[in-house]
């Protein structure tokens, strides 16, 4: 036997619903010319160590696609004139 709900009130009983919060809370911008040279490099640095680390997990992931890039890219690099 499954145990009793509790009956939904009517639709008139409900009370308004408060206004759902923001996706994404609000956060203070740093805007460009407040920011430092050394910010600037230091969130760049974290950036690309982040896009290495990405690459090469997808390259032990995929390794034949990793493969095939690296073909294709000294194929590239050996047509290439100076």
């Amino acid at each position: 036997m499954q145990p009793k709900q509790p009956k939904r009130p009517a639709r008139s009983d409900r009370t308004e619903r408060p206004e759902p919060p923001a996706r994404w809370p609000e956060r203070p911008v740093q805007r460009p010319e407040q920011e430092t040279d050394a910010q600037r490099r230091r969130r760049r640095a974290q950036f690309l160590r982040e896009l290495t680390e990405a690459r090469e997990l997808r390259d032990r992931v995929q390794p034949r696609r990793a493969k095939v890039a690296r073909l294709r890219h000294a194929m590239r690099m050996r047509t290439f004139r100076w």
